[in-house]
């Protein structure tokens, strides 16, 4: 028993360590991970730092279609037949990632159950959250759009994952988060801190207040 135990695959230790198929790499602030058009061949966990995901169309016009923190994988594509990245990923703070070669991530999926529930788990979240923000787009106000982003990005509800700070997050790309402009973010920031829903000078503290707006009908 002791030995099988000491033996057993902790999703942590492989998630935290290098490997002959996984590396860690650091990025500086506003430094590109990968690019839309790279070979989509890598899976990556986001260890640190927080990592906004962009697409550009053919007439030059770019939107942030995610937001990434610790914990969070991203540029799966390629387990799905997807051979380029279809956006770019961009760290907008200091940020440490392990870049887990596509074979290699097929591997350990199928190998260990704890990380496939982990990885399922996290896809799981991820559609139910693409699904959310359509209805918000399609259904709700500028504010209540801005509001609800300003409380995922603080990661609002995920136990012992709270980040009621936000560093480095403009609102040049809060605006093209939920589709506006950067005047009406403008707009609006100011107005929840005057209500007292936000802390904004130069960084976002995210009070919990923030929430009446979200659910206000």
């Amino acid at each position: 028993m002791e030995r099988r135990k000491k033996g057993a695959f902790k999703v942590r230790a492989f998630l935290e360590s290098v490997g002959s198929s996984r590396k860690v790499a650091e990025f500086r602030r506003r430094q590109a991970i990968f690019s839309q058009g790279d070979a989509a061949d890598s899976v990556i966990y986001l260890q640190k730092g927080s990592v906004k995901l962009s697409v550009v169309n053919e007439s030059g016009r770019e939107a942030v279609v995610a937001m990434f923190g610790p914990g969070d994988f991203f540029g799966e594509g390629g387990m799905a037949g997807q051979t380029i990245r279809m956006g770019t990923a961009t760290a907008i703070s200091p940020t440490t990632v392990l870049m887990i070669e596509k074979d290699e991530m097929m591997r350990v999926l199928h190998a260990q159950h704890e990380l496939s529930d982990r990885f399922i788990a996290h896809m799981l979240a991820r559609n139910i959250r693409v699904e959310a923000d359509l209805v918000d787009q399609l259904f709700n106000s500028t504010d209540k759009r801005l509001a609800r982003t300003l409380l995922l990005l603080a990661r609002y509800g995920k136990e012992g994952q709270s980040e009621r700070v936000l560093q480095n997050v403009s609102q040049e790309t809060l605006a093209e988060m939920i589709g506006t402009t950067r005047a009406r973010v403008n707009m609006f920031m100011n107005k929840f801190r005057k209500l007292g829903f936000i802390e904004y000078n130069g960084e976002i503290k995210v009070n919990d207040s923030l929430l009446s707006v979200v659910l206000h009908d």
